[in-house]
């Protein structure tokens, strides 16, 4: 059932000293923003008004998940430091004499409302605070980054010995559970067959490649043989109970993700490299991919790539996370369109040599935007040359770069540097939870 506001007030408060009975600083600024009752709409189509059990307060689950991203706390540490503070309490209208909602509350409605109602809110935010002070869209700047997966560096070894593991211990719980499967495990072969590829690898020699190749294979048919015995547990007759139906439910993906990482393995121990755009790094992170941004220092990163676009004042204007890492030209259109849509047509638009492409500059001079400042690729011609080096375009450029910036403070204070959501869904829920939050305190900042 769903409850939009929470109990107003407790008799315990009276006896507090004046000065702890109010907000101050930053805390009041968001308290009064959050007041707007259009945050709550988005809500509305996830409960029922009259059945279930009462919701958390919705007015209460937009104030904790704000300081859990804005101090990058735990679902855990949240509740422990809601619990703990006056200010906090009374920030999230949580009485004295009332507990704070559980961590696995606050968990699992998060996963249930999704990514969209998230997107949702922060366009509602955006709207609010166009309608108060019109936002600036004189400039816009647009840039790209990896978000990383929750997930350890993979390799071939790695995921082929986790897989073999993962198998035995669900088909030793399916036994547990009373059905009958003859299986043997071989995670005590697999990880001895992993730590010697370890000592391999510190010769540094062609030899030592050939005979971890080797090593890979076998490990590759110790997974086929534990599949093998899988498959026969999925088919095998008896009778199946509903946490033992759950189980074999959960046997299957196992099973897929592990033939393919089987014929990954494979696909490298014969000379060719699996393509990026369906590899699979990690067996409980599916929708994570390699990608590599050419940037000194930093290899591959496993994640989601994601794109920003800012305005002068700082004010996240679009967002979007994806799965892979698609073309960038092929995100600037849509995120001009939506910043269109929301506030108005940019008067201009900026962004690394990454987007350009033939149609880059009349396919946003068409949709109204002024000036399109991105350096072409490839060696430019004259005429180009001297557009590139007019003082306009260059300090449009070097503006440019400040949206490097804006993701880094991202990654170190909204939780872009690693999602700990699973799946697409979960980073895209996870990202637009720090452009929330972010927002929310540009535009506070901004209003004083």
């Amino acid at each position: 059932m769903l409850r939009m506001l929470g109990p107003q007030g407790s008799r315990f408060e009276l006896f507090l000293p004046p000065g702890m009975r109010v907000l101050s600083g930053e805390l009041a600024e968001i308290d009064a923003v959050l007041d707007d009752p259009r945050f709550f709409a988005p809500f509305i189509p996830f409960f029922s008004r009259t059945d279930g059990r009462p919701s958390i307060p919705i007015e209460t689950y937009l104030r904790l998940m704000f300081l859990k991203t804005r101090h990058g706390l735990g679902y855990e540490r949240l509740v422990v430091q809601v619990t703990d503070s006056l200010s906090l309490r009374r920030f999230c209208r949580i009485g004295l004499e009332t507990p704070v909602p559980n961590e696995s509350t606050i968990r699992k409605l998060t996963a249930r409302l999704g990514p969209d109602l998230v997107d949702e809110l922060n366009r509602l935010l955006l709207t609010a605070a166009n309608e108060r002070t019109p936002l600036a869209i004189d400039r816009v700047r647009v840039d790209t980054t990896v978000v990383e997966a929750n997930i350890k560096y993979p390799t071939d070894s790695g995921l082929l010995t986790k897989a073999i593991s993962r198998i035995a211990v669900q088909l030793n719980r399916i036994t547990t559970g009373g059905l009958a499967v003859v299986f043997v495990d071989r995670t005590t072969q697999a990880r001895a067959f992993q730590h010697s590829i370890g000592a391999w690898l510190r010769r540094r020699s062609d030899e030592a490649k050939t005979e971890v190749l080797a090593i890979t294979g076998l490990l590759a048919d110790l997974a086929e043989l534990s599949v093998t015995e899988a498959m026969k547990a999925l088919h095998g007759k008896g009778r199946r109970r509903r946490p033992v139906r759950r189980l074999l439910d959960k046997l299957a993906v196992l099973i897929e993700r592990t033939v393919q990482v089987i014929e990954q393995a494979r696909c490298r121990a014969g000379g060719t490299q699996p393509p990026g755009a369906t590899r699979l790094v990690s067996l409980h992170e599916p929708d994570a991919r390699p990608i590599s941004k050419g940037q000194l220092g930093k290899g591959t990163q496993f994640g989601f790539k994601a794109q920003v676009a800012d305005n002068t004042d700082g004010i996240i204007l679009d967002y979007s996370v994806h799965i892979g890492n698609p073309s960038d030209t092929g995100l600037l259109r849509p995120a001009i369109e939506r910043i269109t849509t929301l506030t108005g047509v940019p008067g201009l638009v900026t962004a690394d040599r990454g987007y350009w492409d033939a149609n880059i500059e009349t396919d946003l001079t068409t949709t109204g935007v002024t000036t399109v400042v991105i350096p072409r690729t490839g060696k430019a011609s004259k005429a180009r040359a001297t557009i590139e080096q007019a003082p306009e375009f260059v300090t449009a450029v070097k503006w440019r770069t400040g949206c490097e910036g804006r993701i880094s403070h991202l990654k170190r204070d909204c939780g872009w540097r690693r999602t700990h959501l699973r799946r697409h869904d979960g980073a895209r829920i996870w990202c637009a939870h720090g452009v929330f939050a972010h927002n929310l305190v540009k535009l506070t900042r901004l209003q004083r």
